[in-house]
């Protein structure tokens, strides 16, 4: 059974028998305390661990306590503050109550009063909490973020995730970046019976190696130094809802074991711990990588692989959907005319034909990128070719063509073309599938072209030697 939600308070005083005296009392009402014995302390607890409450005496040394109310209030509003205070500086508790304190509460006092207040102001936390849960549910619903245009290969991606959606299965993402991979999870989200909890993301790029075992699990107080108090990982954060993991690929190999066994016995442990956690997620990945190479590479477990992608998801890339790019632009200029409070702008044929003859390297994210860009600087009510990037201009003459000199043998011509399908598309398996051939034939045909290059740079030796 999982275990209810614990609130953390952090207690602040200088008297170390008022620390220790409150904190038997918060504890016994089954709270877990954090300690400090002056406002820097206290501060440096909160960057470092989540806290709900804080309950700070007013007159302390190095920084009081209005000071310290000033600095949470900085970091977080959603942190209540009570002020505990001597008789004779009620006013500086009343002047704390002005400037974002939650109340205060005169020395000596019962040890119901401080419980009844710190409950109340619990709960004005987590009524705070559900609200902005609430305001973001249906600042989602009424702002849908993932547009689709008419293309058969969104098409496919589409069916295969309207099918998946309300399915409690693991799901992987792939595409290049800037595609929308998180888009389409957090469409699957919705989708999914779990839409009313949370969905909690996690770019496995953002962190480094040591720091990445932390964000996923958790850890206890002293697990390591600067632990100074407990913290809910990713997982626990998630649980109920979807746990989404970006670029999955990047997880270094001791993760992805732990990750493989949270996936089989559902269970973590923070680090530091010893109790195992029970959690109830939805797993979703995303990568830009082929994993089955990955795997056959030896750089991705097999048996993580299998678990992570009962469904798999490919998002194309926008150069392979062109017929998306008006869709999607006429989009992107509704939303940023709106943004910067101008008249929605016509795009001419002339600039569409542009953006639709573009490579899109940056894929969705670099088109939503160059029309923010455009709609700011557009001097008329017209969208033109000329308020594009210079590089866009330059792809009307040039699309999604290159240039093969008249009489270049065919072996040559076939060693462009494959290597130039594969340099932009950065994957073997599309560039057979876009040339027609089997991806095996794409492997052979590299592998000779590489013992071609060698036989070519040893001749130029030898020649070079005879010229000597």
């Amino acid at each position: 059974m999982k275990e209810e939600y614990k609130p953390t308070i952090l207690i602040v005083d200088d008297d170390k028998a008022n620390v220790e005296s409150l904190e038997r009392i918060l504890k016994r009402e089954g709270y877990d305390c954090l300690i400090a014995f002056d406002g820097k302390q206290g501060l440096d607890v909160l960057r470092k661990s989540q806290v709900d409450l804080v309950v700070t005496d007013m007159s302390m040394p190095n920084m009081g306590g209005l000071e310290l109310l000033k600095a949470i209030k900085a970091i977080s509003d959603e942190i209540e503050v009570i002020m505990v205070t001597a008789y004779g500086t009620v006013e500086k508790a009343v002047e704390a109550m002005q400037q974002g304190a939650f109340h205060f509460i005169t020395k000596p006092f019962k040890r119901k009063e401080i419980v009844q207040l710190c409950q109340k102001a619990l709960e004005r936390v987590r009524l705070i909490q559900e609200n902005e849960q609430l305001k973001q549910r249906i600042h989602d619903y009424e702002n849908p973020r993932l547009i689709v245009g008419p293309s058969v290969a969104m098409g496919q991606t589409m069916n295969t995730l309207q099918l998946a959606g309300p399915k409690d299965v693991t799901v992987t993402i792939r595409g290049e970046s800037g595609t929308g991979k998180e888009l389409i999870a957090k469409e699957l989200h919705r989708l999914s019976p779990r839409h009313d909890k949370g969905f909690v993301a996690l770019n496995c790029t953002a962190f480094p190696e040591t720091l990445i075992d932390s964000e996923l699990f958790g850890y206890e107080k002293g697990a390591f130094t600067g632990a100074d108090g407990p913290k809910a990982g990713r997982f626990e954060q998630a649980d109920g809802g979807t746990l989404f993991l970006d670029e999955i690929g990047e997880l270094p190999p001791n993760v992805q074991v732990k990750l493989l066994r949270v996936l089989q016995e559902r269970t973590i442990e923070r680090l530091g711990g010893t109790k195992s956690i029970p959690i109830d997620i939805r797993l979703i990945s995303a990568t830009h990588r082929n994993l089955e190479e990955e795997v056959k590479a030896g750089r991705f477990r097999e048996d993580l692989y299998y678990r992570i992608n009962v469904i798999e998801l490919n998002v194309p890339p926008l150069r392979e959907r062109p017929e998306d790019i008006a869709v999607l632009t006429q989009h992107f200029i509704n939303k940023y005319s709106q943004k910067y409070q101008r008249p929605p702008l016509h795009i001419t044929p002339e600039a569409l034909e542009s953006l639709q003859s573009y490579d899109w390297p940056g894929n969705v994210r670099q088109l939503e990128n160059v029309i923010q860009k455009s709609v700011v600087l557009a001097p008329g009510q017209e969208l033109q070719i000329q308020d594009l990037p210079e590089q866009i201009h330059e792809s009307k003459t040039q699309g999604n063509y290159f240039m093969i000199p008249f009489g270049t043998p065919l072996d040559e011509i076939e060693r462009h073309v494959i290597s130039e399908t594969l340099r932009r598309t950065g994957d073997k398996k599309t560039t057979a599938q876009l040339l027609g051939v089997a991806t095996r034939t794409i492997y052979r045909k590299l592998e000779s072209f590489q013992q071609a290059e060698k036989k070519e740079a040893s001749d130029t030796s030898t020649s070079s030697e005879d010229d000597s």
